[in-house]
């Protein structure tokens, strides 16, 4: 659907190639003289630092159902919707920040690790951007994903997904290796029902594969880079998309299946760019006009 005010939003799993995808959309932002009004999926959970803690043992207790930040019992999905649905009729709509550390926390006078109070977003942008985990997330009683014009998803086979997710915790944040593996086994029912879906219902898919063993990513020292990867970039709707130009522009791309175009790691930045930058310019054109 295209509304009078653009919904774009990159759904996927921290850590797979987001800080890439989030540079090239500043990048055609900045370019183009575009205002985005920004929003991360984080601002839309349930529970602060502390009392997702909390939730998360008391589920567990008596073999019950664990809850994770990938299913709806730690997440309001209603609001993501209601947000969406919002922006697109007037250019606005309530948001809050998830402040994630010590230096984002200081101007707000606020502890890591809560949120800010909800506020409305400024008026005067050109589209709303989502980056988070359920930008294209659908439920019994939610549906996010119909207020988006443009879905995009990112995602890194599940091993290489694992393999940034123990790095990031156990380097970053100190976990221990048993406890990373009981977050991962703790969501994975989460990430079945309410991750995967979601990347049936993007426009456009990016997928990080890697050109190196990542079979058992428990072990693996070190995380894949961009140059170690290939990009498997699916079109929903191929009917548009100028393939010819895009393997000229991308070297050592090629094609795989007639709605796919697979490029080298290190050339996802360019791809984004020369396949986004037109959509984008023709949603914004397309609510100038109405």
């Amino acid at each position: 659907m295209s509304q009078k005010h653009p919904v774009i939003a990159v759904t996927g799993s921290s850590g797979a190639g987001t800080s890439t995808v989030k540079n090239s959309f500043e990048h055609i932002f900045r370019r183009e003289k575009l205002t985005a009004a920004v929003v991360e999926g984080d601002s839309f959970h349930r529970y602060d630092r502390d009392a997702m803690k909390a939730a998360v043992a008391e589920s567990e207790k008596d073999g019950g159902h664990p809850i994770s930040h990938f299913g709806p019992e730690a997440n309001e999905f209603e609001k993501l919707e209601a947000l969406f649905k919002e922006y697109g009729e007037s250019g606005s709509g309530s948001t809050r920040l998830y402040l994630h550390n010590d230096e984002e926390a200081a101007p707000y006078r606020q502890k890591a690790g809560t949120f800010t109070p909800w506020s409305s977003i400024k008026p005067g942008s050109d589209m709303l951007f989502y980056e988070g985990l359920h930008g294209g997330v659908k439920t019994d009683t939610a549906d996010a994903a119909k207020y988006v014009d443009l879905l995009v998803g990112v995602v890194p086979i599940v091993n290489l997904e694992w393999i940034q997710k123990i790095h990031r915790d156990m380097n970053a944040r100190g976990y221990s290796a048993e406890a990373v593996t009981h977050t991962i086994l703790r969501r994975m029912h989460d990430y079945v029902h309410y991750i995967t879906p979601q990347f049936s219902r993007t426009h456009i898919n990016f997928q990080r594969v890697p050109t190196v063993d990542t079979s058992n990513p428990f072990i693996a020292r070190d995380i894949p880079a961009l140059d170690e990867s290939f990009v498997v970039i699916r079109f929903r709707d191929p009917k548009n998309v100028d393939f010819p130009y895009l393997l000229a522009m991308i070297h050592d791309s090629f094609m795989s299946r007639p709605n796919t175009i697979v490029v080298p790691g290190g050339k996802m930045g360019l791809a984004i760019e020369l396949i986004l930058t037109p959509l984008i310019l023709d949603l914004v054109a397309k609510s100038r006009s109405k």
